[in-house]
């Protein structure tokens, strides 16, 4: 087990590089395998979730070769195998091995997927459009089988507008005979990543990015090239962390418009921040206004950057409300918070975050990743030393966090326990 251990209240100034978006990332590693020969993705974050599913490419036989931030995925030796419950339970995107495998071969036994304790998180809707395509499901214990003589495009409606279910129904219908229309597609930056790398392999997908996503199935697939897109959430997480204790705090490669429901929301706070054209520079500011928040699907305000943001509020000058749309277990940090002299009343999906609270360093435990990296913000802003315990959680989505943060200025470590 990992520990962290922060020494608080030290302003923060320098430059942040952010580096590939993990909710890309974690889809087009999966997405590999529906080529014949070798891909080609950049930008690859270096965090765990990376090398949790180069470990399930290993068990279905595909050769990886890691240079850096450069990943090469060989599949011309792809053998279909089961992805045992040991591989399946580390994160929750091992679920994008159902749409690639039935996609590229029909056939799919994986145990059922794990990750955060964010809330119960049915896949029922990506199981949905896998039988519409044709696909039956069977169900043993905690096992799924996913089976089909063949996959035939189709219309298919989600009742949601799911990242995880719109990035599956992908995979599985570039290899499918006909059309496949999904409406109320999920419409993040994310999915037009992952449609233009399965572009660059020959697929034929328009509407990426909107709520109408058309898939015309072809016979194969060769190797591709992506680069990975700049993480939104990471940089928001170190937006978040300049409006507390930054000075000048610059996070660079970034896309403005992926975190404008987020800068806008600083803005209303009167946060002291400046949009550049790839970056943007960040100061703390007195008085900060309180504002509410409520999450909601790309373009509103995303539920990965909520938890991070209860910090922020927690030194607001006033009550805030943050109402949380998309995962019933959000709260899991706000125990950590309140024991740190945050002020914050929960009912249900809603939280009372009133401010200004002095925070204090202590010992707490990371739940999930994006409440662990919100553990690690209150950290930074506290007074004293704050230790957070399950740092593995943290680890799965923020690259080199200790070395970023170190180089400008964090008092930062981790340590094995």
């Amino acid at each position: 087990m990992k520990q962290m251990i922060i020494e608080g209240n030290h302003i923060l100034t320098g430059d942040i590089l952010i580096g590939g978006a993990k909710n890309s990332a974690v889809a087009l590693i999966p997405a590999s395998i529906l080529a014949n020969g070798i891909s080609t993705i950049t930008n690859v974050p270096n965090i765990s979730d990376r090398d949790a599913l180069i470990d399930i490419l290993e068990i279905l036989n595909c050769k990886i070769n890691l240079n850096n931030d450069e990943l090469k995925i060989d599949t011309s030796s792809l053998k279909n195998a089961l992805i045992d419950e040991e591989h399946s339970k580390k994160l929750r995107a091992s679920y994008y091995f159902m749409g690639a495998l039935l996609g590229k071969e029909k056939y799919v036994e994986m145990y059922i997927p794990g990750g955060c304790n964010i809330g119960a998180r049915p896949i029922d809707i990506h199981l949905d459009g896998f039988k519409a395509l044709g696909a039956q499901v069977i169900t043993e214990n905690n096992k799924y089988i996913l089976k089909a003589d063949k996959l035939i495009g189709t219309d298919i409606y989600l009742r949601f507008q799911s990242v995880g279910a719109t990035v599956n129904l992908m995979l599985a219908s570039v290899l499918a005979e006909g059309t496949t229309i999904i409406h109320n597609a999920a419409k993040e930056a994310e999915i037009i990543n992952i449609a233009d790398y399965l572009i660059s392999m020959g697929a034929q997908i328009t509407g990426a990015g909107t709520e109408t996503i058309t898939i015309s199935g072809v016979k194969k697939l060769h190797g591709g090239h992506i680069q990975v897109l700049p993480d939104r959430i990471e940089a928001g997480t170190y937006i978040i962390l300049g409006a507390l204790i930054g000075q000048n705090l610059k996070i660079k490669n970034i896309i403005p418009k992926h975190l404008e429901a987020l800068t806008s929301k600083l803005k209303d706070m009167g946060s002291n921040i400046k949009i550049n054209k790839d970056n943007i520079l960040i100061s703390r500011v007195a008085n900060l206004k309180p504002t509410n928040i409520k999450t909601l699907v790309y373009p509103g305000f995303p539920t990965d950057i909520g938890q991070p943001m209860s910090v922020l509020l927690t030194q607001a000058n006033g009550t805030s409300l943050f109402e949380e749309t998309i995962w019933e277990n959000r709260m899991g940090h706000v125990p950590s918070l309140n024991k740190m002299g945050a002020n914050i009343k929960v009912k249900g999906l809603t939280s009372m975050i009133i401010g200004p609270s002095q925070l204090k360093g202590c010992e707490v435990t990371a739940t999930d990743l994006r409440g662990g990296a919100a553990l690690v913000l209150a950290g930074l802003t506290a007074s004293g030393t704050t230790t957070i315990n399950d740092v593995e959680h943290i680890l799965r989505g923020y690259e080199n966090i200790e070395e970023k943060l170190t180089q400008v200025g964090a008092k930062i470590k981790i340590k094995e326990i």
